[in-house]
């Protein structure tokens, strides 16, 4: 029979089909599940000013999301982002196992509207030892916080991006889906912690999918993760961060900063991540704050298993994170128009050996799916994308020992760099745009990042031109 508080909600719901002055609104659901949410959330300063809901389907879902509204107005706004689906289902007297679908609703709506508003109008004072977590679901950013959490003085907020929704990609392998989301939420509620939800999808779509969509078609080979992390996703949470009076942001990255405040190569070569940070700005690296940096990922694992995190062992993302689930020939069809395009596969004399299905399917370097038999390996050595053709060679005809270089940005003299993300690095020496390498090196690719260091010190970064 249903709680009486269940029937209340149901019968009077709070704050539905009020219509909120300047509130940003949230929505879950929709035609696959039959029940939709619409929340709105007002903030003023460091609270939630006014809350309303819009609903339809079950009665589960109205109750939800009155429970909601109720819970969350006039609440602060750190207090606000500490309700969860099981708070909202104890607020109703506890619900069933076929009716828990409501309160998830009702909380993925919530979490997008307050994550807006508070990013748009939220403004809390400034506290030293606040920190906000950015939290991906995955064990490194869950035991980030743990160890954050650890400080007796310090003060714990999480926050999460949604950067990417198609419904071909696997929201259980992406770092920034929906179900993602929902996924670090429960984590940050569970270890006693506000979290907040910020939908970046549009800034993440124009700033980095675009981009990647572009070189492609130029027939380069980009970094997103460089320029995501570089220009997009650490720059937003850091303006938020600045909203909720948290003078640090703390990220599950492996990497350290040196005393002069710029990064530094992490402890465990084999897990750094400082090459997909290089991009960062000096300002940015003073507030950023890497925990793990000194600990390896057994170690890390360890850490998630003693605090009884069932992310503890689950698998490192391995593929960029718009492409989850799909490959990436399916993906520069669907959104960029980069369709089946038929051209020639070239030797370095000219002459036809092969055929292809468009170039921005190749990248230098690449020595799998050339469909070539020649006797021995072939790699790509170029590729045209006016001419449509893929240039191959044996290996020795990839090496080079200088490398032209765009967009550079320099915070010290380097004396060595990398030119991919998981080679080593390589001595240089630097002349205006040109990389003069101790070494030859195999299949320099237009588009990706040049990184370059000083000792273990990350310097600068450019990019590989044509």
């Amino acid at each position: 029979m249903p709680d009486e508080r269940f029937e209340d909600h149901l019968r009077h719901p709070r704050g539905r089909g009020r219509v909120v002055a300047g509130a940003h609104h949230g929505a879950a659901g929709g035609a696959a599940c039959g029940d939709l949410v619409r929340l709105s959330v007002a903030v003023e300063g460091d609270r939630v000013r006014a809350a309303g809901f819009e609903a339809s389907g079950c009665g589960a879902t109205i109750a939800a999301a009155s429970a909601a509204v109720e819970l969350a107005e006039g609440t602060g706004l750190i207090e606000a982002a500490r309700i969860g689906a099981p708070l909202i289902a104890a607020q109703l007297g506890g619900l069933s196992a076929g009716k828990l679908h409501a309160a998830d609703l009702a909380s993925d709506a919530l979490h997008r509207a307050l994550g807006a508003a508070a990013r748009a109008d939220g403004r809390l004072r400034a506290r030293p030892g606040r920190t906000l977590v950015a939290m991906s679901g995955g064990v490194d950013s869950a035991v980030a916080a743990v160890l954050s959490a650890r400080d007796p003085q310090a003060e714990v907020v999480a926050v999460t991006l949604e950067l990417w929704a198609d419904p071909e990609n696997d929201g259980e392998r992406s770092c920034c889906s929906a179900a993602a989301v929902r996924g670090a939420r429960r984590v940050a509620h569970g270890l006693g912690l506000a979290h907040f939800t910020l939908d970046l999808r549009e800034e993440f779509r124009a700033g980095v999918v675009e981009p990647w969509l572009i070189d492609h078609a130029l027939g380069q080979t980009p970094n997103p993760c460089v320029r995501c992390n570089g220009h997009v996703r650490l720059d937003a949470m850091l303006d938020f961060a600045e909203r909720l009076g948290a003078p640090t942001l703390t990220t599950g990255h492996y990497a350290r900063r040196t005393e002069r405040g710029l990064l530094r190569l992490a402890a465990d070569p084999a897990k750094d991540q400082t090459y997909m940070l290089a991009a960062l700005s000096r300002p940015a690296l003073a507030r950023l704050r890497f925990p793990l940096g000194d600990l390896c990922k057994p170690e890390v694992r360890a850490l998630a298993r003693e605090a009884g995190l069932d992310v503890a062992g689950r698998p490192d993302s391995q593929d960029l994170c718009f492409l989850a689930g799909t490959g990436r020939a399916n993906f520069l069809a669907r959104h960029g128009g980069m369709r089946r395009r038929p051209g020639d596969i070239l030797d370095r004399s000219g002459a036809v050996v092969g055929r292809h299905e468009g170039h921005h399917g190749f990248t230098v370097g690449q020595r799998k799916g050339l469909g070539v038999f020649a006797g021995h390996a072939l790699y790509v050595l170029a590729t045209d994308a006016r001419a449509n053709t893929v240039t191959v060679g044996p290996r020795a005809q990839l090496a080079t020992r200088t490398v032209r270089v765009r967009g550079l940005r320099l915070h010290g003299e380097p004396d060595a760099v990398r030119l991919r993300y998981r080679s080593p690095a390589v001595g240089c020496r630097l002349e205006g745009d040109e990389i003069h390498l101790s070494e030859a090196f195999d299949g320099a690719a237009p588009g990706q990042t040049a990184v370059f260091l000083a000792g273990d010190a990350i310097v600068g970064c450019a990019t590989i031109a044509a």
